[in-house]
């Protein structure tokens, strides 16, 4: 009679092989979603291990890095086989680390599988809680492909007093504030952030961002002004100094701008921006990334459904 851990070796060697066999056929891009009906789901992969969780865990992960590994073209086409495969890891042994941000930058095909990758990293913030870079992956999933920039300053502001966590964290959640609840939230966030830290040149950095916020309010003022030059004439500003000229003038002198420099139309976007810092106080995304959202909230809307 065979005895009963000879029994589970033998099961969970057997296991292995299949699963083996499995992973053997993923590189091949056109077999990559056929594999998906060979990823039990977690319950019953854990029951199958029979107590060799990890390193069935470890079978499954190789799976997931293979697909990306394999895949010619883009690999984020494979994102639900991918999410299937990283739910059996991290639910084998939720332990694991890098298993979690690999979702994170592979499931970006759609809406749902983004929010798929953001349930994988609450699992990993509940086990690795002092870890930031499961909070800043989230965080950036909110902003960059959900666009809910108040949840992403939410984790991101977690993530700010962890072990690691870069100084520039800071400084992105004040301008994630400043662009959900406004300037005075972040100026909030930023004085906070100066009072209680020990370290001088984390202060000077939070100082820079208040510089830059104090630059940002005139800016708008002078918005405001560029919309009422608009009302009145018709026509757009050609140069900043317009809003000056004219029998009725909307301003009677420009603002100084707090460096010593000049208020001037961004070359590319039009904005009016200080050309010490040629930027606004706000989150930029690219082109591309803004039409991707437009077309993500346009599926959504046809289908009943929010980003």
């Amino acid at each position: 009679m065979v005895s009963r851990p000879g029994a589970r070796i033998g099961a969970a060697l057997i296991l292995a092989a299949a699963t083996a066999v499995a992973h053997g056929a993923l590189p091949s891009p056109t077999r990559a979603e056929r594999a998906e009906r060979l990823v039990p789901r977690p319950e019953l992969a854990r029951l199958l291990a029979f107590g060799f969780d990890a390193l069935v865990a470890d079978l499954y992960w190789l799976q997931a890095v293979q697909v990306v590994g394999g895949e010619r073209g883009n690999p984020s086409r494979h994102a639900e086989l991918l999410g299937r495969l990283i739910d059996v890891t991290t639910h084998l042994d939720p332990w694991v680390d890098h298993p979690y941000r690999f979702a994170a930058v592979w499931m970006i095909d759609s809406p749902r599988s983004v929010r798929a990758a953001n349930r994988l990293l609450e699992r990993g913030i509940a086990h690795h809680p002092r870890d930031w870079r499961n909070r800043f992956y989230l965080g950036f999933n909110h902003f960059f492909y959900l666009a809910d920039p108040a949840r992403a300053a939410d984790e991101l502001e977690e993530a700010v007093a962890l072990p690691g966590a870069p100084l520039y964290l800071r400084r992105l959640v004040a301008r994630l504030r400043a662009d959900t609840a406004g300037l005075e939230t972040a100026v909030a966030f930023l004085q906070e952030l100066m009072r209680s830290s020990p370290d001088p040149h984390a202060r000077a950095e939070y100082e820079k961002a208040l510089e830059e916020i104090q630059t940002e309010r005139i800016a708008r003022v002078l918005d405001q002004a560029r919309e009422a030059y608009r009302e009145r004439r018709g026509r757009d500003i050609e140069r900043v100094e317009d809003l000056l000229r004219g029998p009725d003038p909307v301003l009677a002198a420009l603002p100084p701008e707090p460096h010593g420099w000049e208020w001037v139309l961004h070359p590319e976007t039009g904005q009016i921006v200080s050309s010490y810092y040629e930027y606004r106080y706000e989150l930029q995304l690219h082109p591309l990334d803004r039409k991707r959202l437009e077309a993500w909230t346009g599926e959504g809307e046809a289908s009943g459904e929010s980003l």
